[in-house]
């Protein structure tokens, strides 16, 4: 056992001496320690420089900052044009010409309106309980004929539960590939830019 110990230990600095990059060794109550990967190099020399060269730099950072920030402010309130949303001159120019006087209603056109649409939602509120009504009438209709459907043959109740593929015949051809173009000249991708830029 004890030469054991001694040829793993002997195998271990021998590994070291080979990989100069980490070692491992075993300690007396045979833990494995490993030291830590060094790659580091030695610190480079900071450069002494001129404390006003450096305080030139900082004001000239500052200055800079400064000017972006007053540009930026000055624009900040000029909205970017948008082609879709101008309003064509001849447009502004017929704008008298186009206005309408606001009409003013008297108080008994207004009253006639206001029942006229309560007794349109009193309308559309009885055609939606009807179709509600009638809509559980039928499924009641249905569960119970496949309630006694069940109860005299199991198979005609499985044949009746499945779905129909016929009752809504639907067909949609698709094509899944194009003929090619005859005599079709392929663009090499190039393409010009044509949007605008707002500075």
């Amino acid at each position: 056992m004890f030469l054991n110990m001694f040829s793993n230990r002997l195998w271990s600095c021998s590994r070291a001496l080979t990989n100069p990059v980490m070692a491992i060794s075993l300690a007396p109550n045979r833990f494995f320690n490993s030291t830590p990967v060094l790659m580091a190099e030695p610190l480079k020399k900071k450069k002494k420089m001129d404390p006003q060269i450096i305080k030139q730099r900082e004001e000239r950072r500052k200055k800079k900052i400064e000017k972006q920030i007053r540009r930026l402010e000055k624009n900040a309130r000029q909205l970017k044009p948008i082609d879709e949303l101008e309003v064509p001159f001849t447009l502004i120019d017929e704008k008298k010409e186009r206005q309408r006087p606001a009409t003013l209603l008297n108080p008994e056109t207004l009253e006639e309106r206001v029942l006229l649409q309560k007794e349109w939602a009193r309308y559309k509120g009885k055609q939606k309980l009807a179709n509600y009504q009638l809509i559980d009438q039928v499924m009641q209709a249905q569960s119970k004929a496949l309630d006694e459907l069940k109860l005299e043959s199991e198979e005609l109740y499985e044949a009746a539960i499945q779905p129909d593929p016929l009752l809504l015949p639907f067909k949609n051809r698709v094509l899944v590939s194009t003929p090619p173009i005859a005599n079709y000249d392929s663009p090499d991708g190039e393409y010009i830019d044509v949007s605008k830029k707002w500075e």
